[in-house]
């Protein structure tokens, strides 16, 4: 009768269950982590050590988060994490952004829907509701952070409306204040009429606008040149509405025009888009009758088309660098209150800037002709009263891309109104905005011309907004002089008052609160505007990284966020730092793409491809989001949907399996068992090699905060080197040799190696599987994954030699293997343990090989080398050249305890169905 030997087997035991039910589990972890205290053991055992600030770019609280927050928040994570395991202390503060126009507008919804107007509520309430809109929007998405696994100090996060913030926020105004740098001018600015504020460069956007086009003849007043008596100066312009604001006309000095007879009038354009001008205004005929250069029309002077309605003022021709030839008529229409290049040009020209358009959008009640109309709605007035003036030569419509409000997504316009504003000049602030950058790590690289570009080309900053929800600009001008008041004291006072009660003091408390005993309020009027939230932001590195209760350092390490914050958040926190402390707040700035469906759209609720953060977690877990992140190319747009969660879901399992045979295959071992590596078989010592090489990877990624390449090379480790190959071969030694025996002990020994190196490489991208398999060994109250570093590898286990000599070993593994499955196809053999396969090698071939127990890498009961040229009909690979297999079924009987097939099964006493080494092992253990 056939002994069962099932007891007498070492199969993988464990309680690490294949199924991770990860939506269940992963609370349950995050609770043990905030019972343990886990975050401030982590600062307790990082004392001392070197610090790696991630300043974390505040999110604005108004609302649950979407996938891009998800993959910001988690990169940042996994960095933080990594570079704690590498032995730094990585203390995440995250932080929020918690002023602005959009929480405004909620809660001027809420007054409009109860039939409320804003203006009419006294600005303190209006404010504390702002204020507590945020907090509840702070606190929504802190949780949602949390369940993502990141951790951080989530119980001392920073917001730019905590006291402290806000304090360090107008004292960081006043320094530019006391340095020269803020000051108060009339310019044009981007205006959102909708929100009646003026934007920031960073809160645009560029979108398709279809604008009313107009070819103009203004008349020849004064002529230059005997020929342009009585001529017209044809422009063109894409906003009709700014005809009341013109004020000039701009040529360019080095274009040459021509002066054509139209027939019923003679016009000058320039020369080259002569004909583009007679075909889009549609005229029937024409002759050149006068060229000359632009610098000809120094001196000439037109009247407005409308002169004897209001605008009787000369409009003289004047050079402009900024004027081209690549459109339009050579020409450009310059209205001084509409547009930088014009303001610029009527400044330094002495023209008067013309206030013609209010905060709202309409013309004013000073403006003849058009007063109290709106000027996106002036278009067909202003080209009727053009027609009339018999000065239009042509009207159409352009699309063309335009600047829009990025919240109200409603089109801009220029408007000059009076702003304050950092001066990119004074104290040199835009070199030493060039210089920081230059000294600046970007990743990628591309990043540094981006931003470069921008600070090149950009205005003075305008950091102040006519809104209420918001830090003041909160400083005094002279009554009589205009002047700024520069007092340190008084800087003080207001500083410690909004310590001590927020900036709401600044609307609640007098004047003289601030100003007494040293001034008179009489003689000052206080300035109420509030403060351009990208001050706020990018003010964050001096209350969070400088000073504030976080033990942080200044300059941070790293910034991280999207692509779009080169104009954003990386923009304003540079020219904040350089403006006061004359560098950079941050070593290095690294950038992430935007989110995409699958077919690399973007995501919108019309399109149904919205993949919210919190339905993957609720259905797969925060793990597969962490995968997903760790697995993309984070410097390019990424894309998630269905089936690329699936997948993820599909590597994810790999990965599980992988940690699940390695606990399993390590029940009961303990350090006694340990081999030394010296000592050890070349199929472990190879291992160890793989280990030195990937602990390489996991330290080189985590240094250039770059994971997809590595995420592929552990998943490739994982499942090729490891599942397929050295966990397939060592099966057998597993399960059937005897515990003391050297090879099953170094095989243990190189798993536990592995198990310890895998958790922890793991744990920065899945941090809560990475836990649960740690402690199904560690299952200690105090233990954690995350307490660990990453494990030190020694160096003697390079071994390139070993590494090439065990290369060609898996290529003869390859045709073997490949061999044996085209036996088991032709049903020939049912398992690869019945073969004994005939390989024909090289000479070379075979001493590469020399001493390797083939039968045993192949997972066969025999391997036969013979060295001779491969036979016909032999089974072959075309990448390898002189190697085939003959097939053969291997000679004996089945052992029944290990199942090769041997010829010494039932050969030894009291053992008549199993073979040598499985009778050994059977009689050790009785």
């Amino acid at each position: 009768m056939t002994r069962d030997y099932k007891s007498t087997v070492f199969l993988p035991k464990t309680d690490f269950p294949m199924k991770a039910g990860l939506p269940e589990n992963e609370p349950k972890l995050l609770a043990r982590w905030a019972d343990m205290k886990l975050f401030h053991r982590l600062r307790e055992n990082s004392k001392g050590r070197e610090k790696f600030v991630l300043h974390d770019g505040p999110p604005y609280a108004n609302g649950n988060l979407h996938i891009g927050h998800a993959l910001n928040k988690i990169l940042k994570d996994i960095i933080n994490r990594g570079q704690q395991m590498m032995g730094k202390d990585a203390n995440y503060v995250p932080g929020w952004d918690c002023h602005g126009l959009p929480i405004e507008w909620k809660i001027e919804e809420k007054y409009r829907e109860a039939g409320k107007d804003k203006d009419q509520v006294p600005i303190v309430q209006f404010r504390a509701e702002c204020r507590n809109f945020a907090a509840h929007w702070l606190d929504v998405q802190r949780e949602e952070f949390k369940r993502l696994g990141c951790e951080g100090d989530w119980d001392r996060p920073y917001s730019t409306m905590s006291f402290d913030a806000e304090a360090a926020i107008a004292a960081e105004i006043w320094k530019f204040a006391l340095n020269g740098g803020l000051y108060k001018g009339a310019k044009p600015v981007m205006w959102s009429v909708v929100e009646k504020t003026a934007l920031a460069e960073a809160e645009v956007e560029y979108h398709d606008h279809t604008s009313h086009t107009i070819w103009v003849g203004f008349p020849v007043v004064k002529a230059s040149r005997p020929d342009l008596a009585n001529a017209r100066i044809v422009i063109w312009t894409t906003t009709p509405w700014t005809m009341p604001g013109n004020r000039a006309i701009a040529y360019g000095a080095g274009i040459d025009y021509v002066l054509a007879d139209i027939g019923h009038a003679k016009i000058v354009v320039a020369k080259e888009l002569l004909e583009q001008v007679i075909q889009d205004c549609k005229l029937e005929s024409h002759k050149v009758v006068g060229e000359f250069k632009g610098s000809d029309l120094a001196g000439t002077v037109c009247a407005h088309p409308w002169r004897g309605q209001g605008y009787d003022f000369d409009v003289p021709l004047l050079p402009g660098d900024f004027v081209t030839t690549e459109q339009g008529t050579g020409f450009v229409h310059i209205a001084p209150g509409h547009g930088e290049d014009d303001w610029h040009l009527g400044r330094a020209h002495h023209i008067e800037v013309p206030e013609t358009v209010g905060d709202d959008g309409t013309y004013r009640e000073s403006v003849p002709m058009f007063a109290g109309l709106h000027v996106f709605k002036a278009h067909a007035a202003v080209i009727e009263a053009m027609q009339k003036a018999g000065a239009l030569l042509a009207h159409g419509k352009l699309v063309h891309s335009y600047p829009h409000s990025w919240r109200s997504k409603a089109p801009l316009i220029f408007r000059t109104t009076p702003q304050w504003f950092i001066s990119m000049e004074t104290n040199d602030l835009r070199k030493k905005a060039l210089a920081a950058i230059d000294a600046t790590r970007f990743v990628p690289d591309a990043g540094r011309n981006r931003i470069g570009s921008m600070i090149e080309q950009r205005p003075d900053w305008c950091v102040s907004r006519q809104r209420a929800w918001g830090v003041p600009i909160a400083v005094f001008t002279n009554k009589k002089t205009g002047e700024l008041l520069k007092d340190e004291r008084v800087m003080k006072r207001i500083v410690d008052t909004f310590k001590a009660e927020g900036s709401d003091a600044w609307f609640a408390r007098e004047p003289e609160y601030f100003l007494a005993p040293d001034y008179d309020a009489a003689d000052f009027d206080r300035v109420n505007d509030i403060l351009d939230v990208w001050f706020d932001s990018g003010s964050t590195h001096a209350f969070v990284c400088e000073n504030g209760p976080w033990d942080l350092q200044w300059p941070a390490s790293l910034y991280l966020e999207g692509s779009d914050q080169h104009r954003g958040w990386f923009h304003s926190s540079l020219l904040e730092a350089c403006g006061t402390r004359g560098r950079a707040p941050y070593d290095a700035v690294l950038t992430h793409g935007f989110v995409l469906d699958e077919q690399g759209r973007k995501m919108s609720k019309s399109l149904g491809n919205v993949v919210a953060p919190q339905e993957v977690v609720a259905k797969s877990g925060a793990d597969i989001l962490r995968l997903w992140v760790a697995s993309s190319d984070t410097s390019l747009d990424l894309r998630i949907g269905p089936e690329i969660l699936k997948q993820q879901v599909d590597v994810y399992r790999r990965l599980r399996n992988t940690l699940r045979y390695l606990l399993g295959a390590l029940d009961g071992f303990t350090p006694a068992e340990r081999v030394e590596a010296d000592a050890m078989p070349e199929l472990e010592r190879w291992v160890l090699h793989r280990i030195y090489e990937m602990d390489r990877l996991v330290r080189q990624a985590c240094n250039d905060f770059t994971f997809h390449p590595l995420f592929t090379e552990l998943h490739n480790f994982c499942t090729v080197d490891l599942s397929a190959f050295y966990f397939d071969i060592r099966k057998d030694s597993l399960y059937c040799d005897h515990p003391s025996d050297a090879k099953r002990r170094a095989c243990r020994t190189v798993l536990e190696t592995l198990y310890e190196c895998l958790t922890a490489w793991l744990a920065p991208f899945v941090c809560f599987t990475a836990e649960e398999a740690w402690l199904a060994r560690n299952p200690g109250d105090g233990e954690s994954v995350h307490l660990r570093h990453f494990p030190e590898i020694p160096h003697v286990w390079q071994n390139e030699a070993l590494a090439r000599r065990w290369e060609a070993v898996r290529n003869l593994r390859r045709v073997l293997t490949g061999a044996m499955e085209q036996e088991r196809a032709a049903k020939r053999i049912g398992s690869s343990l019945q073969a004994a396969p005939i390989l024909f090698l090289t000479p070379e071939l075979a001493k590469s090989v020399e001493g390797v127990d083939m039968a045993e890498i192949s997972i066969t009961s025999d391997v036969k080398i013979v060295i001779d040229a491969v036979p016909d009909g032999a089974f072959a690979m075309a990448d390898l050249q002189g190697v085939g297999v003959l097939s053969a079924l291997a000679e004996g009987k089945k052992c029944q305890r290990c199942w090769k097939v041997l010829p010494d099964v039932g050969a030894h006493a009291g053992h008549d169905d199993v073979c040598g080494r499985c009778a050994d092992v059977v009689d050790r253990l009785a």
